[in-house]
């Protein structure tokens, strides 16, 4: 299979990695939309949200909310927008959600390793 999401998963292809357990990993998005703007991807293969099973599907969701916390205190994010792609709206076919931070005043991209220190910091 060539999922760059799988490769990922093995370790072929680095990541900004923010979190892992044994369901999913979490990274910086490599084309942020806006600064902090990460992938949950659960590490077993599966396509999308028809796909998905719905015990993987809560743990996402509740890592989401961790992340959204994170973002609000180490990026100081106003909000956060949660999105995820099926069928030809999907760029990589291996489901993932989308944690868009976003902010009340427009921000520059910041370079992913800054971000990543960040988010990263003790």
């Amino acid at each position: 299979m060539d999922c760059i999401f799988c490769k990922i998963m093995e370790g072929e292809i680095s990541s900004y990695t923010i979190y892992e357990d044994e369901l999913v990993k979490v990274f910086l998005d490599v084309n942020p939309s806006n600064n902090g703007h990460m992938l949950i991807v659960p590490k077993n293969h599966t396509l999308n949200l028809d796909t998905i099973d719905s015990s993987t599907l809560m743990h996402i969701m509740d890592i989401a909310k961790q992340m959204k916390k994170l973002v609000e205190d180490r990026l100081h994010a106003d909000g956060v927008t949660l999105l995820q792609n099926n069928g030809i709206a999907q760029d990589v076919k291996h489901f993932h959600l989308h944690v868009i931070p976003k902010y009340s005043i427009e921000q520059a991209i910041l370079p992913i390793d800054e971000i990543f220190q960040k988010l990263k910091e003790s």
